[in-house]
């Protein structure tokens, strides 16, 4: 037989993996930050918050009341924005402020062991004030930082896709913590709840350790009052963001309570609450990665526009509960809100972040989270109190605390959007 010759190829090098630039490495240390962020948040908010201080005992007067402190301590922005023109580092000013929001937080669950079942609610409120009341300060700084690590022409879809993955992690949440309380109500369901969350707690700070700590372009004003008059100065900014907060103060009346209504009023399980927010969710996420592109061929405000026809469809599908299934309008409505509040927030956050002048953005962003912050905060506490107005009402208006009052509210939004909003937003 011939003899053969094994041909040997020659070993083939591996590329070497190509080494991400600073920048892009900036932007994955931001993005992997809202993992643990976005697990701590989900399971301390929403649905489980309203469920939370139900189990503590709160009315609906006092859920309202928590519900609207976390926007009503950004207020304190606008002496913010400009004490953070005299601090040497904004990373590390943000992680001490974010570690006392994060800890106290997180520290709520551990109320019930430590405190009197008639203090529970009132040590809530006090924690939880505190901790946004940090939560203002650190806000501003990461919202400063991140608008200076991402670029500008990559804002709008980075940030689509961003919370695209993040609110798809937050739906796996949503739904195994609506089972997890169905299986074990009570307490046992919120302490089995509670050990994810200190574990995220300390996670996401520590991630925040990772974060670039750039140069700070200041403020050409060394004084507060002529760095006040920078946004009031603006008219286009200033019009916009007064009809914007006009909007939420009408949109927080129900909004943030229909997590009350579904618990207190329909007495929904935890695990049909968590699917219907599932599919809120997934709804947010398509239309984060939509907003996201259209964002780069129209404006914010234009975008931001046309968000409010779709949470006032939220609101007025809820007069359907006259005539087809609870769940089926539950789920209608909850989509509807994802698309909108998710395009809304979204918007919002470009907003102040791409139609403001660099130097003076902290000021600007402060008025904007001043104004929103002080009637998102009178939202939902007039809401409580009319809802619990409304629990002594006769049977025979039932069904207005039920649906009546959601449909009314979206009707006035209508109104909002075809007038004021048409001409503010619209505006070239």
């Amino acid at each position: 037989m011939p003899n053969t010759v094994k041909q040997v190829r020659p070993a083939v090098k591996p590329r070497p993996r190509r080494r991400l630039s600073v920048q892009r490495r900036q932007i994955r240390i931001a993005t992997w930050e809202g993992v643990p962020s976005t697990i701590f948040q989900t399971l301390l908010g929403g649905p489980f918050l309203t469920g939370f201080l139900l189990y503590l005992g709160a009315s609906s007067s006092q859920i309202g009341f928590v519900l609207a402190i976390t926007t009503f301590v950004n207020i304190a922005q606008l002496g913010i924005a400009y004490g953070i023109q005299r601090i040497r580092s904004r990373k590390w000013t943000l992680i001490w402020f974010l570690t006392i929001h994060r800890l106290l937080w997180a520290g709520t669950g551990l109320i019930p062991f430590i405190f009197p079942k008639d203090l529970w609610v009132s040590v809530y409120i006090a924690t939880y004030t505190v901790a946004f009341a940090a939560n203002a300060v650190a806000s501003m700084l990461w919202t400063s930082l991140i608008s200076d690590i991402v670029p500008a022409r990559v804002r709008g879809r980075h940030f689509g896709i961003r919370n695209t993955i993040l609110n798809a992690l937050g739906s796996l949440c949503l739904f195994t913590g609506g089972i997890l309380l169905d299986r074990f109500p009570g307490g046992t369901g919120f302490l089995l709840l509670f050990i994810p969350i200190w574990i995220c707690s300390v996670a996401n700070i520590i991630i925040y350790f990772y974060y670039p700590d750039l140069p700070f372009e200041r403020s050409q004003e060394t004084s507060f009052w002529p760095m006040l008059r920078r946004p009031l100065q603006d008219a286009g900014f200033m019009k916009a963001t007064a009809f914007l907060a006009s909007w939420l103060l009408v949109q927080t009346l129900v909004v943030p309570l229909f997590s009350y209504a579904m618990l207190d009023l329909m007495h929904v399980n935890y695990k049909t609450i968590s699917i219907i927010t599932v599919m809120q969710t997934l709804a947010m996420m398509a239309s984060f990665y939509i907003w996201g592109n259209l964002n780069a061929r129209y404006s914010n405000k234009k975008l931001l526009f046309w968000t409010l026809p779709i949470i006032a469809a939220s609101c007025l599908s809820w007069g359907l509960l006259a005539i087809l299934p609870i769940l089926l309008v539950l789920v209608l409505s909850h989509v509807l809100l994802g698309i909108g509040v998710g395009g809304f927030n979204q918007l919002a956050f470009n907003f102040t972040i791409g139609d403001t002048p660099k130097s003076e953005r902290p000021m600007f962003i402060a008025m904007y989270s001043a104004l929103t912050g002080l009637t998102s905060f009178v939202g939902p506490l007039a809401g409580g109190r009319i809802y619990g107005w409304m629990k002594a009402w006769p049977s025979s208006l039932d069904w207005f605390e039920l649906y009546g009052f959601p449909v009314s509210i979206g009707f006035i939004m209508l109104i909002l959007t075809g007038t004021l909003g048409r001409r503010i937003l619209l505006a070239s």
